[in-house]
C-alpha cells in the first residue's frame, strides 16, 4: 500500500512540466528568505549583548524588562 503511494508520487512529479518550475519558484523564495535576509539584515542580538554562559539569563531579564 505505502510503496504504491510512493510510485503515485513519484509518477507524479515525473510527468510535471509548470509544477516542477512551481517548485523551482518555492525553492529559490525560501532560499532567499531563510539564508539571504539572515545574512545580510538578522543579526544575532543575543551573542552580541550577552556574556558567554549566561544566554539564559538574559533572555529572562530582557523578557520581564528588569
Amino acid at each position: 500500500m505505502l510503496k504504491r503511494i510512493f510510485r503515485f508520487y513519484i509518477e507524479g512529479f515525473r510527468n510535471m512540466r509548470l509544477g516542477k518550475l512551481l517548485w523551482l519558484v518555492i525553492l529559490v523564495k525560501l532560499f532567499i528568505i531563510f539564508v539571504i535576509l539572515k545574512v545580510f539584515f538578522f543579526h544575532d542580538h543575543i551573542e552580541e549583548n550577552a556574556e558567554k554562559g549566561h544566554e539564559a539569563e538574559f533572555v529572562a531579564t530582557e523578557i520581564l524588562g528588569n
